[in-house]
């Protein structure tokens, strides 16, 4: 057993995300076949086989479903994944498809900007939400009860970390189910359902696709009956892929090693050229041996992600900072092969100083990343 707690097969991860999902070879065939574009199929008779009609499986959708598998548990054939249309709507899955009215269920506090949202919705249906930060395993302390217990780790913007296995084994230990937004880390920086979650989940618009041209969505779990739930859930509601969409995160997802390994490691590099800078304070990123999600962090994951936080004096010098920058596009999202940053402020929903900073790191050289940012660090200056 490795230090992830898996008895994965020892196929290293570029290998992985190589072959990832890929079928049997066929003489004259493309490796990886076209996306099918299907409304209907052909079906005389009686209804049988996998592909009947377009909101319920494309033969896209498939190859797809077994490349993300093959990443989230690997050598696992007792898991199923389902993509969706966006990382919200795989969220909404796994909420609406497993909560009823009188359910309880525990969201992070320090989460996602659209969690409020979703929120407020469950609560209309009769759902009691509580939260807690991510922080210090927080979520232990409102646990008691709860169907649903909802993990964001490393937590967005914030970079907090809590130790999923414990929560994972408290959960369980009372019957509550354990989700895990997987989206910062990715398949290669932890895999939840290894440390014990029931649910995967994550935006694969992010960095698993890395081009900030896709929005989709998925989530992998290891219960056949609660994914049935799930599955019927995003048949009733439409919330599918399109085809193309779902052939171009296949294909991307051939570079995500060759592309976390350098903004991971870029990232770490560029947190340690911040953390020399007077004027910057709350720095976070969980690669740095000094920051306080280290420890725990560095137990369940295998790269610490492609984004680092970090905030500015004022708003004022925040926008500065951002409009001097060459390198770095000032956009939302994070994970892509381009570096962005923005003031995360400006949306609302995130409990953030005004000159809060997430930023993510891109595949530009180190070199010229870290120049550009220092540059803009000068001249941004009062």
């Amino acid at each position: 057993m490795n230090a992830t707690g898996t008895n994965e097969d020892p196929v290293g991860d570029g290998t992985r995300a190589v072959r990832a999902g890929l079928p049997e070879p066929v003489k004259h065939e493309p490796t990886l076949p076209g996306p099918v574009f299907a409304a209907h199929f052909h079906l005389p008779g009686e209804v049988a086989g996998p592909y009947s009609y377009g909101r319920d499986d494309n033969p896209t959708w498939t190859l797809l479903e077994n490349a993300i598998g093959e990443l989230e548990a690997p050598g696992r054939a007792d898991v199923e994944t389902l993509v969706f249309a966006s990382g919200m709507a795989a969220i909404s899955a796994v909420l609406f498809s497993q909560l009823r009215a009188g359910d309880a269920v525990v969201l992070p506090s320090d989460g996602y900007q659209a969690l409020p949202l979703v929120r407020a919705q469950l609560e209309a249906y009769g759902v009691e939400v509580r939260t807690a930060p991510t922080g210090r395993d927080a979520q232990l302390e409102v646990l008691e009860g709860a169907r649903l217990l909802w993990i964001e780790s490393p937590s967005n913007p914030g970079l907090d970390v809590c130790d999923i296995r414990r929560l994972a084994v408290a959960a369980h230990a009372q019957g509550t189910l354990v989700a895990v937004d997987n989206t910062l880390a990715t398949p290669l920086g932890q895999r939840p359902l290894a440390l014990g979650a029931d649910f995967a989940v994550a935006s694969g618009t992010k960095q698993l696709t890395g081009h900030g041209d896709v929005l989709l969505g998925y989530v992998a779990g290891r219960d056949a009956e609660v994914m049935a739930a799930v599955r019927r859930w995003r048949k009733i509601v439409g919330a599918i892929p399109g085809p193309m969409e779902s052939w171009l995160a296949h294909r991307s997802i051939a570079t995500l090693q060759l592309r976390a390994d350098r903004q991971n490691a870029t990232a770490l590099t560029v947190a340690e050229a911040l953390r020399q800078r007077p004027e910057v304070s709350g720095l976070r990123y969980p690669g740095l041996p000094d920051d306080p999600a280290h420890k725990v962090a560095s137990r369940q994951m295998r790269r610490y992600g492609c984004v680092v936080s970090f905030t500015l004096p004022t708003r004022a010098r925040a926008e500065r900072f951002l409009a001097a920058l060459r390198l770095v596009e000032d956009a939302t999202s994070f994970g892509g092969v381009r570096s962005t940053a923005e003031r995360r402020a400006r949306w609302g929903g995130d409990a953030v100083p005004e000159g809060f900073i997430r930023m993510s790191v891109g595949a530009e050289d180190p070199g010229d990343l870290v120049a550009d940012i220092l540059r803009a660090l000068d001249e941004s200056a009062d």
